[in-house]
């Protein structure tokens, strides 16, 4: 779906174009065309190619999707994954990609299974002229820090997703759940990894080394993004191993309470045991058993029993076992 296609020129908005009329504006000097689609169809895609001449390759992959996110330079075009990041209903992480195609006189995008869309970069580059007159290379670095600021919020929401598991960890009874949770947060962490790292690997070579034509005049954009990217890395990076060592405590902590269980349940054997060996011994019926002829040897026999589990009883209870 066509969600918008526009000219511009010298910064400037120049007209809302139909996109039979897009090569009549790219034959003008210092105009260059933004369109923007959504879950764009193969006919649609065939029909930006034949506008803008795009490679059969950049075409298959944005036809097909579920790329990794990179870079790709085809003669003078770059070819562009990102993929977006949203928090879905039972907070999944729902991710989408938007395919961007960069050209000296164009930029097209094309966004897939995702609801966040572009209108307000368009706005913000439309109110920068003395910016956009960088032409389409702004508008690139524009979409992708508006793709890329689109993260800090899940890093937020995840790092307070893990400091409500951290607060639970030393409450008793739950050393399942936490690890449920833990776990669960680590593959979301996991999957918006798969985002943003193979990105920053595709930002740096925007910034150094050989740099595409089309970026050249632009570096200091990209690199604003690329340092976004390398904090978002290390914040993951510091998530994961914040996790681990929480998983880690967990166990110590069911452990610990496994223990406290244990030392328990041996107690109670200790008590029950010394009323046992009472009991099994008195209950040999050997024919010349002094206590069998006393009178009053039962009820002392129950005396000793008792007096006995109590003073094994406060033993385990002054130890901490009970």
């Amino acid at each position: 779906m066509l969600i918008n296609c526009v000219a511009y020129k010298d910064g400037a908005k120049l007209a809302d174009c139909p996109i039979d009329d897009i090569s009549e504006y790219l034959a003008q000097p210092g105009c260059f065309v933004w369109v923007a689609l959504k879950d764009a169809t193969p006919d649609e895609l065939l029909k930006m190619q034949e506008e803008f001449g795009l490679h059969d390759l950049a075409i298959e992959d944005a036809r097909h999707g579920h790329q990794r996110p990179k870079i790709e330079e085809y003669d003078d075009t770059l070819f562009a994954v990102l993929h977006t990041v949203e928090i879905g209903p039972t907070d999944e992480l729902v991710i989408g990609e938007v395919d961007i195609f960069v050209g000296t006189n164009f930029v097209l995008s094309c966004r897939n299974r995702t609801q966040q869309g572009f209108l307000g970069v368009r706005s913000r580059a439309e109110r920068e002229p003395h910016l956009l007159k960088h032409g389409p290379a702004f508008v690139f670095y524009a979409l992708m820090d508006a793709v890329v600021d689109r993260y800090f919020p899940i890093i937020d929401a995840l790092e307070t997703d893990l400091e409500v598991v951290e607060e639970q960890i030393f409450q008793p009874k739950l050393g399942r759940s936490n690890i449920e949770q833990l776990y669960a947060l680590k593959r979301r962490i996991g999957v918006f990894k798969h985002a943003v790292a193979p990105l920053q690997e595709a930002v740096a070579k925007l910034i150094a080394g050989r740099v595409p034509q089309v970026c050249s005049d632009n570096r200091e954009y990209f690199r604003d993004v690329y340092d976004h990217l390398a904090r978002m890395n290390a914040s993951l990076d510091s998530l994961r191993d914040t996790i681990a060592i929480a998983m880690q405590v967990n166990l110590s902590m069911v452990t610990i309470e496994e223990t406290e269980i244990t030392k328990r349940l041996a107690a109670y054997a200790g008590i029950f045991a010394v009323a046992t060996a009472f009991a099994g011994i008195w209950g040999m019926n050997f024919e010349h058993m002094p206590e069998l002829k006393l009178a009053w040897g039962y009820p002392a026999a129950l005396t000793i029993i008792a007096g006995a589990c109590a003073f094994v009883w406060w033993r385990f209870r002054k130890a901490g076992w009970l």
